[in-house]
């Protein structure tokens, strides 16, 4: 899940700046092609700069590279995105590499940000994204029933954990398991089927099949913080596992929620809205906003909903360990995730595995998708 205090991440007058503007306060940046310098941002664009991934980041802490690193710096750093083109029509400026063609963007935290700024990019007539692949990379909470943190899901199942009917707890029927259900429910026991509106999608399940199959197999970082964290969780075997790549889905909803009441939760609502074929594994907050602007893009030919991919990395547990109440975890979470480091290594391991493949062998994958 999203850590509260990140979302003051980068200072809001940078992203009105000019380009020259923005060249003089950041001289470590390379200059853009003259073709992309002269359109404006969002306008007409004679010569669109061609992409070949997008990496979709979140979040990042402090500076863009040099510092504690969120979400985006590793990718920055690493991957030599050091052209910054001005996106003031969302939320963070846009990092580009001409060699590689791969474009990163920080979407900001939460689905309405994520949801905005991908439309904001895909609208945006200055880049070719016609055969771009998506990936989107972020930290989440994992669920300690299936996975260990530093370790990296693929989401075949985005599920919207916002949209529904509540009532506090406090005042539910005592056969209601829970005071939250479902918009077309007559309550949590209904047990007709789901009529989804928003709630519930699935990403092309071949394209993360083989991106799972390409990287089952990675040894993932590891180090004594985290074995240390991990150790507490006791009954839990894969919550005590070294870091590993699997498959898992994905619940976004905006309230940083935490507990094993919660986490039941989380399991039913996905159980629920994938008919039992989905599984909870990794919490966040974003991926139906953006999954949701990528469709629409799609629909205009201006993205490929077939080229998406959601990568998580478990940063820190959605339950306490045993002897731990709720409140006392969540707090000690708040003051920072056990997890960070090294699921933001394993982001970077895992995602560059997939991209170093597409990218290797472009002349086939420009045309062909994965599976």
């Amino acid at each position: 899940m999203k850590f509260p205090s990140r979302a003051a991440i980068l200072p809001a007058a940078l992203l009105f700046f000019g380009w020259q503007n923005m060249a003089s306060a950041a001289t470590e940046q390379k200059a853009a092609p003259a073709a992309v310098e002269s359109c404006a941002p969002g306008g007409p664009c004679a010569h669109a700069l061609p992409v070949r991934v997008v990496i979709v980041t979140m979040f990042e802490i402090g500076k863009d590279s040099g510092d504690a690193p969120g979400e985006f710096q590793l990718w920055k750093e690493r991957r030599h995105l050091d052209m910054r083109i001005p996106f003031p029509q969302s939320y963070h400026d846009l990092y580009y590499n001409p060699d590689s063609q791969i474009l990163a963007m920080v979407t900001g935290v939460g689905n309405i940000k994520s949801a905005a700024a991908t439309m904001a990019l895909g609208l945006d007539q200055r880049f070719d994204l016609s055969h771009a692949y998506w990936l989107v990379a972020g930290i989440a909470g994992i669920d300690p029933q299936d996975a260990s943190i530093g370790s990296a899901a693929w989401a075949r199942y985005l599920v919207d954990g916002d949209l529904a009917h509540e009532i506090d707890p406090r005042e539910i029927p005592k056969d209601w398991k829970y005071g939250y259900f479902p918009r077309d429910k007559q309550g949590p026991n209904d047990n007709s089927p789901p009529h989804p509106n928003g709630e519930i999608f699935e990403v092309n399940r071949s394209l993360t099949d083989w991106a799972y199959g390409l990287t089952k197999n990675m040894k993932l970082p590891d180090d004594p913080g985290i074995q240390a964290e991990r150790a507490k969780y006791q009954g839990y075997p894969n919550a005590q596992r070294p870091p590993f790549v699997l498959e898992g889905d994905q619940l976004a909803a905006l309230t940083f929620w935490h507990g094993k009441l919660m986490n039941d939760w989380a399991n039913d609502w996905v159980r629920y809205w994938t008919q039992g074929k989905g599984n909870f594994v990794t919490s966040a907050m974003e991926e139906t906003g953006t999954w949701q602007a990528i469709d629409y893009l799609d629909r205009i030919k201006r993205a490929d909903k077939n080229r998406f991919m959601v990568l998580r990395a478990g940063s820190n547990y959605t339950m306490p360990p045993p002897g731990v109440t709720a409140a006392d975890n969540l707090l000690h979470e708040n003051e920072g995730y056990s997890g960070m480091r090294a699921s933001l290594e394993s982001l970077y391991a895992v995602g560059s595995k997939v991209i170093d493949e597409l990218l290797a062998h472009w002349d086939h994958y420009e045309d062909t998708i994965p599976q």
